[in-house]
């Protein structure tokens, strides 16, 4: 296993990524998009590099060298990602290109085959369109129904719906671990305890968490867990499905060709055994020799320490913002609820677009948006918002700027209070 550092110093941290020493319209980066990706440090950059200049293969079809030493480096990345999640072994990891494809991997490999008409799944108002889409499709499909928890005007999921939701029909419950919007750690351990009691099976989406806090898979007991890598320092163009062993060992393939197939004739084909049976073709293998790289550095700061650096960011740029007059902060102050270092907020008068492009003069990169959660925006009385998201390389004094930014934009906007 990765050693800890015993010091969490985010200035040290930062001097890991390149990019964060660039200048854009000539003032220091501040980037506060890390909910949409993160970014990369060179201990990722190089470990893709040398893969490429010394490794570069295909794994899983031939004895040479090279091919050998690739498949490797694959495995092991698989057995690394299973580490950092407590997942029983690689064969319950399946690599994907983003949270999204894991999450349309069990719609369609699971629910494709398993549901039925007037079959049960139950979601959350607060689902990224990742977790709600495929659902929807297969409503269409199979003629199943579909059932929302709410939320509160706190952003707060109403648990006590989920008595009341739940049924002898319910096959499935999707939630997401963290809410892209708000923020907001939902309870998940209650949900997947109350939806088992049903029988139904439980897929969480965790492409929030699992970069911010600890995440045991076997503590939670769910049976599938979504995550993006380029959310948490991986490259872009990877992430990965956990599910419990037996069920991917009942499910059908997602995807259909090389490398998944154990034999094939004209009449038919038998699959390969865990996890290849669901990663059909050649991989994004430097991805995920990245991913695993992405992994190490993280275990590394530990993520006891990540969680409690973007908590004590949260809190402060809270209390900053919250300051500036014509500012509306979304979801539950910190204290009152688990959440991670996301804030969405408006300025009234300022369209979020706008807001966006006057921080970005400043050097400020945030996301401006629906956030792919339409449905949680519009019960939260609002189309679009501004979002600022932390990681392990953000400082208070980048929170100082932004909370300045927005007061120059009032003043630009002449925005009245």
């Amino acid at each position: 296993m990765t050693q800890i550092m015993r010091r969490f110093d985010p200035k040290e941290i930062r001097e890991d990524f390149p990019i964060l020493s660039r200048r854009i319209g000539g003032k220091p980066l501040a980037y506060l998009d890390n909910a949409a990706t993160t970014q990369k440090p060179r201990q990722v950059l190089e470990a893709m590099q040398e893969f490429y200049e010394q490794k570069n293969a295909n794994v899983h079809r031939a004895v040479h060298t090279l091919s050998y030493e690739a498949t490797v480096a694959y495995e092991a990345a698989h057995r690394r990602v299973a580490e950092f999640i407590h997942a029983s072994g690689p064969e319950e990891i399946i690599f994907t290109r983003n949270a999204t494809e894991a999450l349309n991997l069990v719609a369609y490999a699971w629910g494709l085959w398993e549901l039925r008409e007037g079959d049960e799944v139950l979601l959350t108002v607060m689902e990224h369109h990742s977790n709600l889409v495929p659902w929807l499709a297969l409503r269409r499909l199979k003629g199943i129904s579909l059932k929302f928890i709410d939320v509160n005007e706190r952003g707060l999921l109403k648990l006590e719906e989920l008595s009341r939701l739940l049924s002898k029909r319910t096959r499935l419950v999707g939630c997401i671990y963290a809410s892209n919007v708000l923020g907001t750690v939902n309870p998940v351990e209650e949900i997947i305890e109350a939806a088992h009691r049903f029988g139904a099976l439980v897929l969480v989406d965790g492409a929030q968490a699992v970069p911010h806090m600890p995440v045991d898979v076997k503590e939670l007991d769910c049976d599938f867990l979504a995550a993006s890598g380029h959310k948490m320092l991986g490259p872009t163009g990877t992430g990965f499905l956990y599910a419990k062993r037996e069920l991917l060992e009942e499910m059908e393939p997602f995807l259909y060709g090389g490398d998944m197939i154990e034999t094939v004739t004209l009449e038919a084909a038998t699959w390969n055994k865990l996890p290849w049976k669901f990663e059909a073709g050649t991989a994004n293998i430097a991805g995920g020799i990245g991913l695993a790289a992405a992994v190490d550095y993280l275990e590394r700061l530990g993520m006891e320490a990540v969680y409690d650096h973007e908590r004590r960011l949260l809190e402060f740029a809270w209390e900053r913002l919250a300051r500036v007059e014509g500012v509306k902060l979304y979801g539950p102050a910190p204290g009152e609820a688990a959440r991670l270092g996301i804030i969405s907020f408006n300025l009234e008068g300022v369209h979020p677009h706008d807001l966006a492009m006057v921080l970005d003069s400043e050097g400020i990169a945030i996301r401006s948006g629906h956030h792919c959660a339409q449905p949680l925006m519009a019960r939260l009385g609002m189309e679009f918002a501004a979002r600022a998201s932390f990681y392990i390389y953000n400082t208070e004094e980048e929170v100082e700027r932004l909370a300045a930014a927005v007061e120059e934009a009032k003043a630009a906007f002449r925005v009245r209070s």
